[in-house]
């Protein structure tokens, strides 16, 4: 498509409160949007990476440098007029930088979508109409906070809760749980907090029947993954390592999990989460949609995908409320029977509300294609 200029806005989001995870709290959600304005139609994409390297290698400064001063001039010349489906080639040259390289994927996407009319739900082949709402909840101060956090969310309609776990915070934290809810869908993430020599104790979550446990070990672990699956019941799911198609397959076909969850930010874009999508189903592996405190952009994008067939677990897309006041577009609201639905407008479906993007705004800037 024809590209006149593109547009990098960070803004400054505050959560409704802050999430404990493995990985420390978060009370302010740093973000970097990308608009890439044409003469027939414009499209918006959102980086997953957060505000500090604490996650993963990128974070919102050095992803709004890497498209500034890589990835635009680098596309520009490559395609003077690109398709979405040019990016992953045209960038491959920039290592790394895969949550960078999505956003711009997904902002040229959205508005080659919305040029002619058609929803990323349908483009992707997506096939159902709504998706089933499961919610994360991150380190409480006490067993008795989760278990009202717990219970509120199940009085919302979530139909899954994961819960997050690191040492010392595991084994009764999900006997109590379990113990309170009964036959609740249960699954459990460490964000890579323990190593092989905890398998023993890691063992002792077989007894509460989770769906999954999610990325226990260090994400370069895969062998340790694998040994650890031969003992323990509960299905291993692999979260950081799965950023390909090419990346599942080999995940899988080693034995490390049992289900994937699949995040098209740590991918480089939703094309090739699709492709990793198809691999799963062709292997016969589950998969469900993970979620990185997004706004309303991105939770489009997300349930567009946790629409197609293949994702048969309920993923981590919330409803608006459950981190944002004021999403950054119309939120996203939980329906009686625990689903969301999915955007059927052209593109994503939504677009920011402008006196919101204006009052979250920390800074702009703006590229001319090309120049």
């Amino acid at each position: 498509m024809k590209v006149e200029a593109v547009e990098l806005r960070t803004l400054s989001m505050p959560l409704v409160s802050s999430f404990r995870g493995a990985l420390g709290a978060e009370t302010e959600r740093e973000l970097l949007v990308v608009r890439v304005i044409g003469p027939e139609s414009e499209g918006w994409g959102e980086c997953s990476a957060l505000g500090s390297p604490l996650y993963s290698p990128e974070y919102v400064a050095g992803a709004l440098a890497v498209v500034r001063d890589h990835l635009v001039p680098r596309l520009a010349a490559h395609a003077p007029e690109p398709t979405a489906d040019q990016v992953a080639a045209a960038l491959s040259p920039v290592k790394g930088h895969r949550m960078a390289k999505a956003a711009l994927e997904m902002a040229l996407l959205d508005a080659e979508l919305r040029a002619r009319g058609q929803s990323l739900a349908s483009y992707l082949g997506a096939t159902r109409a709504s998706v089933p709402s499961g919610v994360a909840v991150g380190i409480a101060g006490s067993t008795a906070e989760l278990l009202d956090t717990v219970a509120r969310y199940r009085e919302e309609g979530y139909l899954r809760v994961k819960l997050k776990i690191r040492p010392g915070w595991d084994v009764e934290p999900v006997r109590a749980v379990r113990e309170r809810f009964g036959d609740l869908p249960l699954q459990v993430d460490a964000n890579g907090s323990y190593s092989l020599a905890d398998a023993a104790h890691l063992a002792r979550l077989d007894a509460f029947e989770l769906l999954l446990v999610e990325q226990p070990l260090p994400e370069d672990d895969l062998a340790g993954h694998a040994e650890l699956a031969r003992r323990l019941k509960t299905p291993i799911c692999l979260d950081e390592p799965i950023t390909s198609a090419r990346a599942a397959a080999d995940a899988i076909s080693r034995g490390a999990c049992r289900v994937v969850n699949l995040k098209a930010g740590r991918m480089g874009g939703y094309l090739e989460a699709r492709r990793a999508h198809d691999t799963c189903t062709a292997l016969g592996v589950p998969a469900w949609c993970g979620g990185m405190l997004e706004t309303g952009l991105a939770r489009a994008a997300n349930l567009a995908l946790a629409a197609l067939p293949g994702f048969t677990l309920p993923g981590d897309i919330s409803a608006s409320g459950r981190y944002w006041h004021q999403d950054l577009t119309e939120p996203f609201v939980l329906g009686p029977d625990g689903h969301l639905p999915v955007p059927a407008g052209p593109g994503l479906g939504t677009a920011p509300l402008p006196e919101v993007l204006a009052q979250v705004t920390t800074s702009v800037t703006l590229l001319r294609w090309g120049s």
